[in-house]
């Protein structure tokens, strides 16, 4: 195992009900801004709920934030943060809205630096000031709502890029699974497909001996696989299965199996330029990329496919590489029985024309990615090419 330092100061507030608990935990005489999506928190009740914790509040509002959230929307916000002196923020949404929030909580307080250096040149980590946050997270996926991480699109210049910094982890999290209750059911299996990719980015490397952070990870691979079918229940929705989803998918990315192994992150990078050039959803691009970069990559990634195939996969055949065929197989399988394509034809997109424009960005950006370092602007082409 690897040397590492884990933190996570987050607090989990987990159940029916705890929206009320907002009342206690964002500071009393804190001007609060409440930031969310398109509005559909004032259709299905979570905006009165949250409204109602916090009637002796002062709230400002800025909703719009969209999925992929735009640097020129979140703009807008920082603008309103500064001109009302807001000093506390509440994200009301899913992945998108608290990613969103993060860059408003650290882009506000810092007038003196360009803001887009936040995310373009990696200054996040270097920055002190930021406005506290807390969620209450109504769209399971990303784990935004319990680890530092946030993506930022910026469409006038179609990039998609990340920044990760440890003060902008939330300083709470509410988790009521009912708030899922509403959501469509094709929301529900992409928050699905990307908790299962987030930890097969941690997991599906090479082996270091950290038998525990490689259990968790396999327990939480087949957690997902397990509760799928009663989770994309709607009608009506198991609470249950609900629960269970909204925390899986909070534990595949709140750092902990991560810590002290090597990481990929390649599936990821590869699909949010499919996402700034054609418009996927995140998770979207991560099924149309993921099975084809373990085939790619199938020799560097021996150890733990068959690992995780005998494993995870119930692919126990004695010819290491048939089982290594089998386990990939099954991995596209379980996308596609969630109702997930995983190829780019599905989409009406040329693997061609794909692969060429990602391999221009990895170029223009001089990266090389993977575990090893070793998936280039090339590489990247050549497994656009197998998603036919």
């Amino acid at each position: 195992m690897n040397n590492f330092e884990f933190y996570n100061p987050t607090r989990i507030i987990f159940g029916k009900g705890t929206i009320a608990k907002l009342s206690k935990r964002v500071p009393r005489k804190a001007r609060v801004m409440l930031v969310y999506g398109g509005g559909s928190i004032k259709e299905n009740g979570i905006y009165d709920q949250v409204m109602d914790a916090l009637k002796k509040h002062e709230v400002i509002e800025f909703g719009g934030v969209e999925a992929n959230p735009d640097y020129a929307t979140l703009m807008k916000a920082v603008k309103k943060v500064r001109k009302k002196k807001v000093d506390f923020l509440l994200a009301v949404g899913g992945g998108s809205v608290i990613d969103g929030t993060k860059f408003i909580s650290m882009a506000s307080p810092n007038e003196d630096i360009e803001p887009w250096d936040i995310i373009a040149r990696k200054i996040a980590k270097d920055l002190k000031k930021v406005i506290p946050f807390g969620t209450v997270l109504t769209l399971p996926a990303t784990g935004s709502e319990f680890n530092r991480n946030s993506v930022i699109s910026r469409r006038e210049t179609g990039e998609k890029l990340s920044f990760a910094s440890d003060r902008v982890y939330p300083k709470f999290s509410i988790l009521d699974p009912e708030t899922t209750y509403s959501l469509p059911q094709d929301q529900i299996r992409n928050g699905l497909v990307d908790a299962f990719v987030h930890i097969m980015e941690l997991y599906m490397t090479y082996p270091v001996d950290a038998i525990v952070q490689d259990r968790q990870a396999e327990a939480l691979l087949m957690a997902i696989m397990e509760m799928a079918p009663a989770v994309l229940e709607m009608d009506p929705p198991n609470y249950d299965a609900r629960a269970n989803y909204m925390w899986v998918c909070s534990n595949a990315l709140n750092h902990l199996i991560g810590a002290g192994v090597p990481q990929d992150w390649a599936t990821h990078s590869i699909g949010h330029e499919l996402t700034a050039l054609y418009g996927l959803a995140h998770a979207e691009t991560l099924a149309v990329v993921l099975p084809w970069l373990l085939w790619y990559k199938r020799e560097q990634k021996r150890d733990k496919l068959l690992q995780y195939g005998y494993r995870v996969m119930d692919q126990k055949m004695q010819k290491y590489s048939e089982r290594i065929d089998r386990t990939i197989e099954a991995t596209a399988a379980f996308f596609q029985s969630l109702g997930m394509p995983t190829t780019l034809s599905s989409y009406g997109v040329d693997p061609d024309e794909a692969a060429e424009k990602v391999q221009a960005r990895f170029e223009e950006r001089d990266w090389s990615l993977g575990e090893h370092d070793d998936i280039t602007g090339a590489d990247a082409a050549a497994i656009l090419r197998l998603s036919r």
